[in-house]
């Protein structure tokens, strides 16, 4: 898809002067928008496209399976939607598909995502890693909270097993809607964190972009004194380093805080 001729302009947003960030995620989700909104720094802008999906039930494998092809097919649309605002660089606000098939599957998918937005599109899987490889050598053992279904946390298991690291405690929260995702309270996210919590755990990593879990995850930081990352910090983390945003931000662990 080509950027036009806007894209040759020598003028800026005048708000988002440092940057603009399309940001592509599912119509269900409730959390992507206000998190990435509370992190973004002065100059720079988010601007959402939907993907949209209806708010099937979840109930097994299947039906998630169901959900997750219904987001899939809509992923091309809603980059080419939000491209049309000469948006700098794409930002997925989604996260089971960028787990798919462990890195192989990351691979591919990133080709295909690249190919649509014209440059590198920021993935959710990816910023995981690099924001583990950020916290230190010393992280192998991870404990890891999804709100999926088994099909959706064994591939996640995949994904990080393949970056070399051993889940040794995974907790799907089993969410039976993707809007009902969203509705997950800040104490069930504090109690499955404290579940895979046990054994020797390295880091704890929750996945699933519409788990409100930004300010859970900096609080338990605090408390259980290791890095504990929620995935849409990570994944905005990541797109503001990767692009030159060097902006620190308290109020979101040690992340954003020194990294």
């Amino acid at each position: 898809m080509a950027r036009g001729v806007a894209a040759k302009a020598k003028t800026r947003d005048s708000i988002g002067h440092r940057m603009t960030f399309g940001v592509i995620a599912p119509s269900t989700n409730t959390s992507v928008q206000p998190e990435f909104d509370h992190m973004r720094p002065h100059g720079v802008t988010n601007h959402h496209s939907r993907c949209i999906i209806p708010d099937t039930k979840v109930s097994d494998n299947k039906s998630f399976m169901v959900m997750l092809n219904n987001i899939r097919e809509s992923v091309p649309a809603a980059i080419e939607s939000v491209m049309t605002a000469n948006v700098d660089h794409v930002v997925m606000g989604m996260s089971a598909e960028t787990f798919w098939d462990g890195k192989e599957g990351q691979r591919k998918l990133q080709k295909k995502v690249d190919s649509i937005a014209g440059s590198r599109v920021i993935m959710g899987s990816d910023a995981c890693q690099e924001a583990l490889r950020a916290y230190g050598r010393g992280i192998k053992r991870l404990g890891v909270i999804t709100p999926y279904m088994p099909v959706g946390d064994h591939q996640v298991r995949r994904f990080f097993t393949d970056c070399g690291y051993e889940v040794v405690n995974l907790l799907g929260l089993k969410c039976t809607s993707p809007v009902l995702i969203g509705h997950v309270s800040q104490q069930e996210l504090r109690d499955a964190i404290l579940k895979v919590n046990r054994g020797k755990v390295d880091a704890v990593v929750q996945v699933g972009t519409n788990l409100a879990m930004g300010e859970v995850a900096a609080m338990a930081e605090f408390w259980l004194d290791k890095p504990v990352l929620a995935i849409n910090t990570a994944t905005y983390w990541y797109a503001l380093r990767y692009y030159g945003i060097k902006d620190q931000m308290q109020g979101w662990g040690r992340l954003m805080a020194e990294h």
